[in-house]
């Protein structure tokens, strides 16, 4: 039993290398097993197929991701007469730094899978997320339209992807950013001060007034 968890975590850790660095669909399963020093038979026998492959590696993040944001988002219902776009996005905040459990560059890798999951459409992603954590993520939907009573469901749903993106990128460039922060304008930054200046731009743009538009 030990030797074959060894062998799945390889697989695993392997796998999040490689996914992370090139994506899902560049990355062959033969290179898995040729960073992880196992035969291909051992990823057929512990995950069947690719996609579960990619499934495992993510819920290695979800599993830490997901709960936090849920306590996150429970305490800030305690008051939700106050609750502002502003207030919901950072519920992301801690859950995101919580991902160093799984690895020291957890967030950074995370939102490189995620990323990829979105660019490369892996639908079945998607479909293991909502099955397993479908009442957060409506929760946290939930909360932003209770903060935007007056901006519709479907302009929501564009403006949280478009702010997915600004995350990713600002999250996976972090470094770049801050070298360039301090040699152009001497500020010193620590990675999670990134987001934290992120949020209230996002914000600003999730709530903004719908846009006219000329019939």
């Amino acid at each position: 039993m030990a030797k074959a968890l060894r062998t799945q975590d390889k697989i695993i850790v392997a796998a999040e290398k490689l996914f992370s660095e090139h994506g899902f669909e560049q990355t062959s399963l033969r290179q898995i097993t040729s960073e992880a020093e196992v035969n291909l038979a051992s990823v057929n026998y512990h995950f069947g197929s690719k996609k579960a492959l990619i499934q495992a590696v993510m819920a290695r993040y979800q599993s830490v991701f997901m709960p936090a944001l849920a306590e996150q988002l429970y305490q800030l219902q305690k008051n939700p007469e106050q609750v502002s776009t502003e207030d919901v996005l950072a519920c992301v905040m801690q859950p995101m730094i919580a991902l160093r459990q799984v690895r020291v560059d957890g967030p950074v890798i995370y939102l490189r899978l995620l990323g990829y999951a979105y660019s490369e459409i892996q639908g079945h992603l998607r479909k293991f997320t909502m099955t397993n954590y479908g009442e957060i993520v409506h929760e946290f939907f939930q909360l932003i339209q209770q903060a935007n009573p007056n901006v519709c469901p479907k302009t929501l749903f564009w403006r949280l992807h478009f702010s997915l993106g600004a995350m990713l990128f600002a999250q996976t460039s972090s470094q770049a950013l801050r070298e360039i922060a301090a040699a152009d304008f001497g500020e010193e930054t620590q990675a999670e001060e990134t987001l934290l200046k992120l949020l209230p731009f996002v914000a600003a743009g999730i709530s903004a007034a719908e846009p006219d538009v000329e019939s």
